[in-house]
């Protein structure tokens, strides 16, 4: 046969430098790239089969060979598929593809790092020339299913490629790799090695359809000699492509413990398949233990993407938002714009239509624990509801969802959680506002004295101690009309029930306390925005209260501790006009001229009431010697 000399065209060419130099940052991915293909190929000649295309084509054992030859430092990955016809190889080949080539370079020029181009995969057949990172001679052989002619390709690489017309050539295609040195400082490793091949073909090619068989190694001659048998390297196994009654939790278990390197089971899986112009698969887990590292930045979230059963990338963060980082599994995607960088997949609509139908169906799938299962919900939010509530935050748009699925501690019960939903059910006849106090701790929390008028009278509170409870509850503002109001913020009204006073009463006793309010305000100036009587004090003395707009001291702390600076705000001072220290305190402010006591007095009752709370004195060592010396007196 004769054999013909062709020069690859000028964007070819440009193609296989960027390729060899540049394109892939892990050279591993060649192989990876033609056993995809050669899936590709088994696929396209399946459905010929079916469609009657090719009736002599033969199908009875469709599968992916890998042979290695150390001695000739040669990987050959054949397939038994569709194959290509001598002009197929002409056009697809030599010029890489007919259409979109220009493009493709330039958008590769513009990417400001080639390691993002790792997700090429079957795209204008690119993946073809990953073979050149670790080869210096590339060698095609191939067949069209029903033609007796077949076709053979080399080039090194350089500009020039051959074409031979052969017989007697199998049906399908046989690429082999006339390899390179390894080299470990260029990440080039022995692809001859057998552990090699059986690591990569696991880790990328795992789920394919089709077995991928390595030969074994060339035996010596001889009567004793064995022959060994093809070793198939991947399980075939896609577990989220079979139907669920076909697959046990054992094996669910399993997948999950490997992509999740947990040893323990998932609390729950999720399955979810979409269909139409569209199509894609998901097999989900929501762990059962949070890791140690959710909360540090270097946290690696996302779950395995997949592209026709061929693994692209860990952690593909674009599949689900940041407050569902604690989700493992796997997205198997028929078809996705994988031709570029990972910067130009985050704005891929695709991607955005799975990421809103994965984050609706987990969200659904923790609401529904609630009530299905109310021991794994506890466990679920227990590890992760701090994270999941992130979401209230950064996504309005599933926040109703995301609060259905939220629970939260309140008064009512010490060891049940509520929804807001079941809040508002039982509120209070004329109760117009959803209450909450945030601090470090539920004991905390109940012990303060900002809590002691709602105790009293039976209103129960929401009781939230994780540090993103003080930025949701200002980010969601209300739930089903009912206005989300601090305890610890601004006047509480708490009208309507039998022990309030009259407004004449209220009136007259502000009329009473008029005179020492007005005189602590002044004296307590540079600490206290007002002083003013309290509504919300049964027991305590004082309480300090921020206005309804201001910063909690404990969010002041937080955007410090983040680097943005807030200015301090002053707070108010509440008294409780009930209490007897306050009553003499008033009296005598009424009945002394020389107030020098009462001076100390009121800074006193300031620094108590910011202790309360959890808080410091401004000036620690006068507090001290203020209390000793007034414990001194009454010895």
């Amino acid at each position: 046969m004769t054999t013909e000399t062709f020069e690859f065209q000028v964007e070819a060419r440009q193609l296989l430098k960027l390729m060899i130099h540049s394109v892939y940052s892990n050279k591993d991915v060649f192989l990876r790239e033609l056993v995809s293909n050669a899936s590709d190929a088994l696929d396209k000649l399946r459905l010929s089969a079916l469609r009657g295309d090719v009736p002599d084509a033969d199908v009875s054992d469709l599968h992916i060979e890998l042979e290695v030859d150390k001695d000739a430092r040669t990987l050959t990955v054949r397939d038994n598929g569709i194959g290509m016809s001598y002009d197929e190889v002409t056009r697809l080949i030599g010029t890489i593809a007919n259409s979109g080539t220009a493009k493709f370079l330039q958008e590769l020029r513009e990417a400001q790092d080639g390691a993002g181009a790792d997700g090429l995969i079957g795209q204008f057949g690119v993946g073809f020339y990953s073979g050149f990172m670790v080869a210096d001679e590339v060698t095609l052989v191939t067949r069209h299913a029903g033609e007796a002619e077949g076709t053979r390709w080399t080039s090194k690489g350089e500009g020039t490629y051959t074409l031979e017309r052969i017989d007697g050539l199998p049906q399908g295609t046989a690429v082999t790799l006339h390899l390179k040195p390894a080299d470990a400082e260029n990440q080039l490793h022995d692809y001859t090695s057998a552990w090699k091949i059986k690591e990569i073909v696991k880790r990328y090619s795992d789920f394919i359809t089709w077995p991928v068989r390595l030969l074994p190694e060339p035996g010596e001659d001889g009567d004793g000699a064995k022959a060994r048998e093809a070793e198939t390297l991947n399980s075939m196994k896609a577990l989220w492509a079979r139907p669920r009654d076909e697959v046990s939790d054992d094996e669910y278990h399993e997948l999950y413990k490997h992509i999740g390197h947990d040893w323990r089971d998932p609390l729950e899986t999720i399955r979810l398949q979409a269909e139409g112009t569209f199509e894609y698969q998901a097999l989900l887990f929501v762990p059962s233990h949070a890791p140690h590292d959710l909360f540090t930045q270097g946290y690696r979230r996302g779950v395995q993407l997949y592209v026709k059963r061929v693994f692209i990338m860990d952690d593909c963060e674009e599949l689900l938002p940041p407050y569902l980082r604690f989700v493992k599994g796997v997205v198997d995607a028929q078809d996705l714009s994988l031709n570029v960088s990972r910067e130009i997949l985050q704005q891929d609509r695709h991607i955005r239509m799975i990421q809103r139908r994965l984050t609706k169906k987990v969200l659904s799938t923790v609401k529904d624990l609630r009530t299905s299962a109310p021991e794994r919900y506890a466990t679920f939010w227990r590890e992760f509801g701090a994270v999941l509530k992130e979401g209230l935050v950064t996504d309005s748009e599933n926040r109703d969802a995301i609060l259905a699925a939220c629970s939260f501690a309140s008064t009512r019960d010490a060891d049940e959680p509520t929804s807001l939903k079941d809040y508002v059910e039982r509120m209070k006849e004329g109760q117009d506002d959803i209450y909450y106090m945030t601090g470090e701790s539920r004991a905390a929390i109940e012990n303060s004295p900002h809590m002691e008028a709602f105790r009293a009278k039976g209103v129960e509170v929401l009781l939230l101690t994780d540090a993103v409870d003080e930025v949701w509850v200002d980010a969601v503002g209300e739930y089903e009309g009912k206005t989300l109001r601090s305890v610890a913020k601004g006047e509480i009204d708490l009208s309507g029930t039998e022990d309030d006073k009259s407004e004449a009463e209220k009136e007259k006793q502000g009329e009473e306390y008029a005179g020492l309010l007005g005189w602590m305000s002044e004296h307590l100036g540079e600490d206290v925005k007002e002083v003013r009587l309290s509504h919300r004090l049964t027991v305590s003395p004082a309480c300090v209260v921020s206005d309804a707009g201001e910063l909690t001291p404990a969010l002041e702390n937080m955007y410090r501790a983040m680097g943005q600076e807030v200015p301090s705000a002053k707070r108010i001072l509440e008294l409780n006009p009930e209490h007897q220290l306050v009553k003499t305190l008033n009296r005598a402010w009424t009945d002394r001229q020389d107030r020098t006591e009462l001076t100390e007095t009121a800074e006193l009752l300031h620094a108590l009431a910011v202790l309360a709370e959890g808080g410091r004195p401004k000036e620690p060592a006068r507090f001290v010697q203020l209390m000793a010396d007034r414990l001194e007196r009454t010895l």
